[in-house]
């Protein structure tokens, strides 16, 4: 598998042979979403970055990403678009030369 649509169609494969589609409306995907993105912090929680468990993270982040593909495709979003036109716009909030090294949000740049 090289790309986002060869992801979604396996997992589209993966539910449909489980008759999940039934449960996975956008409401329930964005809930699930938020619960595996809170099951990853939990990784991190009160330890140093580098003493979280690498196989449980590849886990959890699967899962992560496994729901947020599940959610564009409810949309018939297209992933690569929405995430160029998401960086393009944080270009214009984050400019180089006044962003660069520096975590302020772009309203106090």
């Amino acid at each position: 598998m090289n790309d986002w649509k060869d992801l979604k169609k396996a997992l589209i494969n993966f539910r449909n042979e489980r008759d999940w589609e039934q449960f996975h409306n956008p409401k329930d995907l964005a809930l699930a979403l938020s619960i595996e993105v809170a099951e990853l912090n939990e990784l991190f929680l009160w330890k140093k970055a580098e003493d979280a468990n690498k196989e449980k993270i590849k886990e959890e982040l699967a899962d992560v990403f496994a729901y947020a593909i599940l959610l564009a495709e409810k949309y018939d979003l297209d992933i690569n678009e929405i995430v160029l036109a998401k960086i393009k716009k944080n270009a214009e909030k984050y400019p180089v030369d006044k962003a660069k090294g520096t975590a302020t949000k772009y309203t106090d740049l």
